[in-house]
């Protein structure tokens, strides 16, 4: 499994877009991978989680070929996760590959998509849209998907997500806080691959709708006593400018506790 992190920031962006502050005037300085996008994530450059709205400069950005997309994973419906008037582009006039694309997610989700189909695509014939269901594994092509829930808005089912294809098992792990108690005996002995965790408020301690890098180790411990081993790769995600540390401070933390820090454009190798 190709796994890409093709933004990692929160709501704001890093540095944030109408921010002066200490932390985002460091990461402009700085670079590199320093700046974050908006969070989204690509899997064998086909299957896509979230569409923030720095979907369009991730293509430009990775020269992605975004119309051979097939399947569309969405964690909830804030707006820095389903940026929801892109998938608009998908239908003529704007778009023309006659590719089709499976979206999936909330109730949220599939009331906006299905509004936007019945305007653009009634007969369904471009795009698909999916409610998904906590702990109900459903299947895209070769991978099982199965939602977990999230700490994070209590007026929707937020997910977070288990991802596999037969050789590779992924845990997609935000936006949420420290795991909702109903998550840790279904994910009790499971052994993952890839385990990537909402680390919002980076050094700043939070365990509730987001995580920083304390909490994440709380995580980080807690699968290791239960399934996963020193084969695992922990990664921390999605940084807001109010977390303190840009890349190149956090990164002696994160290494310290065994995380890799995720940055925007980043490939992992499953």
């Amino acid at each position: 499994m190709k796994f890409q992190y093709l933004g990692t920031a929160a709501a704001e962006g890093w540095p944030a877009l109408f921010c002066n502050c200490d932390n985002c005037e460091k990461a402009r300085k700085a670079g590199g991978k320093n700046i974050r996008t908006r969070s989204q994530a690509l899997i064998d450059d086909t299957l896509c989680i979230d569409i923030p709205p720095d979907t369009y400069a991730h293509i430009l950005q990775n020269n992605l070929e975004a119309y051979k997309w097939t399947g569309l994973i969405v964690t909830h419906t804030h707006s820095d996760h389903f940026h929801s008037s892109d998938l608009t582009n998908w239908h003529p006039p704007f778009g023309l590959s006659g590719s089709f694309l499976q979206v999936y997610g909330n109730e949220g989700v599939v009331e906006t998509v299905t509004r936007l189909l019945d305007g653009r695509d009634p007969e369904r014939k471009r795009m698909n849209v999916t409610l998904v269901q906590h702990f109900v594994p459903f299947y895209h092509g070769k991978y099982e998907i199965t939602p977990l829930p999230a700490n994070h808005d209590k007026n929707q089912n937020c997910h977070i997500y288990i991802i596999e294809d037969g050789q590779s098992r992924v845990l997609y792990g935000n936006d949420t806080g420290y795991f909702p108690d109903s998550v840790w005996p279904f994910i009790e002995g499971m052994h993952f691959d890839l385990v990537s965790l909402d680390c919002t408020h980076v050094l700043d301690h939070n365990r509730h709708n987001h995580m920083s890098l304390d909490v994440c180790n709380e995580v980080k411990e807690r699968m290791l006593a239960s399934g996963c081993d020193e084969k695992t790769k922990f990664i921390v995600t999605h940084f807001s400018h109010n977390g303190i540390a840009i890349h190149d401070e956090l990164l002696p933390h994160a290494e310290a506790l065994g995380f890799d820090v995720a940055y925007d454009g980043m490939i992992i190798n499953l």
